[in-house]
């Protein structure tokens, strides 16, 4: 087809349309706070520490299309159902007590970046679609793969948003709760691709 000169811009084939301007998918760092991150939590993620290298080099990549989620008690205590039952187990993380173990852990607490907070799993939602934007192409890594990271991807991927999972930027309780979590969703073809820290670097 030849090019010509046309109110769109320079080179732009006339006829074509209008330019669609791709944007970036988000990056998502789940839930990097110090309640996975201490020795002495009853919910600490042992790899915590070894992923925030990882965590850093996406975030630097992304710029400021980076998000990052924390999990937060409920304001008031759940009434009736699972999540009831749940804290009847954890205590500990009921208000006001689990303050000091909410806040996301350094680097990470120093960075100027949106951040979205739920008292559940998933962080899918509005204020997340909206970040994400009309594209709603997402890249999850964080903490941790079997239980909030599997839940925001399952939960995206229902809606219908484009997920990415850096596999080895996440951790799970266990190497294999994490790996079993990351095969379930590597199942899920067409919605959720497994990647890694390389690749995400190197698609610029």
């Amino acid at each position: 087809m030849r090019c010509q000169t046309s109110p769109l811009g320079r080179g732009h084939p006339v006829g074509a349309g209008p330019i669609i301007r791709r944007v970036a998918p988000l990056l998502v760092v789940i839930d990097m706070q110090r309640v996975f991150a201490e020795a002495d939590s009853p919910w600490v993620v042992p790899r915590f520490a070894g992923l925030v290298p990882a965590v850093e080099r996406l975030a630097d990549a992304f710029g400021d299309r980076v998000v990052f989620t924390r999990f937060v008690p409920y304001e008031q205590p759940p009434g009736p159902g699972s999540w009831a039952e749940y804290y009847d187990l954890f205590p500990f993380f009921l208000r006001p007590q689990a303050e000091g173990l909410t806040p996301l852990v350094e680097p990470f607490a120093s960075r100027k970046v949106p951040t979205l907070e739920a008292p559940t799993f998933s962080k899918h939602g509005p204020k997340l679609e909206a970040l994400a934007g009309p594209e709603r192409s997402i890249v999850l890594c964080g903490v941790s793969t079997d239980c909030c990271v599997i839940s925001t991807a399952l939960a995206a991927a229902d809606a219908g948003m484009r997920v990415r999972v850096v596999g080895d930027a996440c951790a799970g309780v266990t190497p294999a709760s994490h790996n079993a979590a990351l095969a379930v969703m590597g199942g899920y073809a067409g919605q959720i691709s497994i990647t890694t820290v390389e690749e995400e670097l190197a698609r610029g």
